[in-house]
């Protein structure tokens, strides 16, 4: 488990692809799980360690994930997250195509189908769709693939992948969004590479960031 940041209220890790964030029907062991064995034994705590979840990030997906440290710190990145504008993240794809325009925003009514665990991005207004928002920005090609910066203006399920998908954009490795292959450890090629907030406790601006996933597809980008 690699930790990006740590303090008396916060922790920051990179999470793997295949990872999950918290229990789910799987009964797999989860990252939260890992955090807290690794708090449990660094600071040599008796009993349960409190740990919250103030975020998730897709199974497959890699990259910054956020927990707190004490109650307090929960209850205000709960609010910090509830409140747009005020944390900044960052999102990393790699697709199989280069976007007609380099920078664009994306606008979408994205119904999800929970039989499916999918959701599906329309151009116009549907009934059970939410608003959904981002923002994406070229950034770099190899010889088969293509960098995407990604910044998120609404949270909604598998977002991302979706609003991608329904402009024929595929990421890497992803089966369920239209992508021809899967990849060897089943993640996908979406990476959460960077937050900015206002610390729930000092108020401090802090800036983390967390490197991809160490394989040939993200080496060629390793240098931006």
């Amino acid at each position: 488990m690699e930790v990006l940041y740590e303090d008396n209220h916060i922790i920051a890790v990179n999470k793997r692809c295949g990872d999950i964030v918290q229990g789910d029907k799987t009964g797999d062991p989860t990252l939260g799980d890992d955090v807290k064995a690794y708090l449990k034994k660094k600071y040599n705590k008796p009993g349960d360690v409190f740990l919250g979840v103030t975020h998730r990030l897709d199974r497959p997906t890699s990259g910054i994930v956020l927990f707190a440290r004490t109650s307090k710190a929960l209850a205000r990145l709960n609010k910090l997250f509830s409140n747009k504008g005020e944390i900044r993240k960052t999102y990393w794809a790699v697709v199989d195509k280069r976007p007609a325009n380099d920078e664009d925003t994306l606008e979408h009514w994205l119904v999800r189908y929970p039989e499916k665990n999918k959701s599906v991005a329309y151009s116009s207004r549907r009934v059970n769709g939410k608003a959904a928002s981002l923002s994406y920005r070229y950034l770099a090609s190899s010889d088969r693939y293509h960098l995407l910066e990604i910044a998120l203006h609404t949270g909604r399920h598998h977002q991302i992948r979706a609003q991608l998908a329904a402009v024929g954009l595929h990421i890497k490795g992803d089966l369920k969004y239209g992508f021809p292959r899967s990849n060897k450890d089943a993640g996908i090629h979406l990476h959460a590479r960077s937050i900015e907030l206002p610390h729930p406790v000092s108020q401090e601006k802090i800036s983390i960031t967390a490197p991809p996933p160490r394989d040939a597809v993200w080496a060629c980008f390793s240098k931006l």
